[in-house]
């Protein structure tokens, strides 16, 4: 699959963010270094991308913002979502994080209605993942965008992949101008994976996109990870309170 590109000064710009992607009081990494490994516990998170028209984007922001942002906060175990749209290509993909497994799957008949993603007018796949990784940097502000990258791996080298990025990739990324932050969500049962990385700005994402990909061949070259697409994305609600793993 190709690479999809948002167009620089978008939504960001115009519609105003909720919170921020650490939330209140953020555990946030000290300046200029990943910590040490302290993984204390696990968390999930639930995506569902939609192909959107692109004349519903906007509209579905904001019932996004206004409607399902606050269900979803409510229910037992949440902690948090974000909104990532791409404005050219129309792909918008909404993700929510819970504190275990069980607080997911209890969610998943109140929120069906917001699986459809109705209001963005296009057909939603939805997945569930494990945090395996997620480290920031600083707190994201208006105008952020992230870079997502779709990958594949043999179920059994999954702790060597994530162990590799912790150790290799996020360090290097953690360099570039403008890094906010990075992620990495796991299926085990299906081998795949899911790397974000945030930046500052459109501008910061643009120049960060060269070196980015030489870290991202250098450490799929020791991995042996796949990786079947990239997306570029505006980060248009942020408003995740995942703790530091990493």
């Amino acid at each position: 699959m190709g690479c999809c590109r948002s167009v620089a000064g978008g939504l960001a710009t115009h519609w105003q963010r909720v919170g921020g992607v650490d939330g209140p009081d953020p555990s946030v990494a000290p300046p200029g270094r990943c910590p040490r490994w302290r993984r204390e516990l696990d968390v999930f998170a639930r995506s569902t991308t939609v192909q959107a028209q692109l004349s519903a984007i906007d509209e579905g922001i904001t019932a996004v913002r206004d409607t399902v942002l606050p269900a979803v906060q409510g229910m037992p175990g949440c902690i948090g979502m974000s909104l990532l749209v791409d404005m050219q290509s129309g792909r918008c993909i909404a993700t929510s994080a819970w504190q275990t497994e069980q607080a997911m799957r209890d969610s998943e008949g109140p929120i069906s209605s917001f699986r459809a993603m109705a209001m963005f007018r296009g057909r939603a796949q939805v997945h569930e993942w494990e945090i395996a990784l997620l480290h920031r940097d600083h707190r994201t502000g208006p105008g952020a965008y992230s870079r997502v990258i779709w990958g594949q791996t043999a179920t059994g080298r999954f702790d060597e992949a994530i162990e590799g990025f912790r150790v290799g990739g996020l360090p290097q990324l953690e360099q570039l101008d403008g890094f906010c932050s990075a992620s990495m969500l796991v299926n085990r049962a299906t081998g795949r994976g899911v790397v974000t990385e945030t930046f500052d700005s459109a501008a910061a994402l643009d120049r960060s996109r060269e070196q980015a990909e030489a870290i991202r061949d250098e450490s799929t070259r020791r991995t042996g990870v796949e990786i079947l697409d990239v997306g570029e994305f505006e980060l248009a609600l942020a408003h995740l309170r995942v703790p530091e793993l990493v």
